[in-house]
């Protein structure tokens, strides 16, 4: 990215000068403001110049909020709910009851971790069959007592493993796909993060389609699709470019519905705002959606993911 090492410059000043005036009791708010408005200068303009291979590894930021961040930061009373009820719980997918200003949802995201330990036990967000399950389970709950659904994207894909592809892997994310398209309340889908292949499309079926301003929505990975087009895994930028996986690309395709906003320089630095951002378009979405008839609900759903891949004829 560019000026990356003249923004990480000022930021390791920025923090020294900080710490600094509160060690010695000394006021430097002056100098940590002109820094900071330096800063903030550099971050617009590298941002503005992103390319897609940049956007992905923003959207990969080991700090970057994850769907457990989102909900301490913008819902009350959440109570998480375990299992599929089948086989086992999958720390890949989280998901319960909670309230969005007041508004009663049922949410759901993959949640990936921070440290060698926690990645370990979230297998890095990539959900396996009973993650799937544990996420349908919800919706079908909170089909029953007209609970809106909110789902959260973050997964570079379904774990490909030999133990998930021998519980049904396909068929489970194919179950969802079905009966994600015929779920009689509102549905919301957002990619906070990497939006991965089937892994992602399992929670994506929705009457909105949303993704933050710097996370990636794909059918592959850009290295994969570097190594199987090119041979070359080292080609991952110039496939990210082709696969047009950011979110004004995506939006002028037709494949979502909306961008949300993140904080300059990412939702990694700043949480709540974030939260916040992403806390209005929900609930202006549900809002919308709480307008329409079960029957019109279902008929639009369809008719957006159906219109999706239009051609021209030569």
């Amino acid at each position: 990215m560019k000026f990356s090492n003249e923004i990480l410059d000022l930021e390791n000043k920025i923090s020294e000068l900080k710490n600094f005036s509160k060690e010695k009791k000394i006021d430097l708010s002056s100098e940590v403001e002109k820094l900071s408005r330096e800063r903030d200068e550099l971050l617009k303009i590298s941002y503005a110049e992103m390319t897609d291979w940049d956007r992905v590894s923003i959207a990969r930021h080991p700090e970057r909020p994850y769907t457990l961040d989102y909900i301490e930061n913008m819902t009350e009373d959440f109570v998480e709910l375990h299992g599929d009820r089948l086989c086992k719980d999958d720390a890949a997918i989280v998901g319960g009851l909670c309230k969005i200003d007041g508004q009663k949802v049922m949410i759901v995201g993959h949640q990936k971790g921070r440290t060698i330990e926690e990645n370990i036990f979230r297998n890095f967000g990539m959900a396996s069959p009973e993650g799937y399950r544990k996420a349908l389970r919800l919706f079908k709950m909170a089909e029953r007592f007209s609970i809106p659904v909110v789902n959260l994207i973050d997964t570079a894909g379904a774990y490909p493993g030999l133990e998930a592809e021998k519980h049904g892997q396909g068929e489970a994310i194919a179950r969802n796909l079905m009966e994600m398209a015929g779920l009689k309340i509102p549905v919301i889908s957002v990619v906070i993060g990497e939006g991965g292949s089937g892994g992602a499309l399992a929670l994506g079926v929705a009457d909105k389609v949303y993704m933050m301003e710097n996370a990636v929505y794909s059918v592959i990975s850009p290295e994969g699709c570097a190594a199987i087009l090119y041979k070359d895994s080292s080609m991952a930028s110039e496939a990210a470019n082709n696969l047009k996986i950011s979110a004004k690309s995506l939006q002028s395709l037709g494949i979502i519905d909306g961008i949300v906003k993140e904080p300059l320089g990412g939702a990694h630095r700043d949480y709540k705002c974030a939260a916040n951002d992403l806390k209005s378009v929900i609930l202006s979405s549900l809002l919308e959606l709480s307008k329409l008839d079960v029957d019109t609900l279902l008929k639009n759903r369809y008719n957006k993911f159906r219109k999706m891949g239009s051609f021209l004829e030569r």
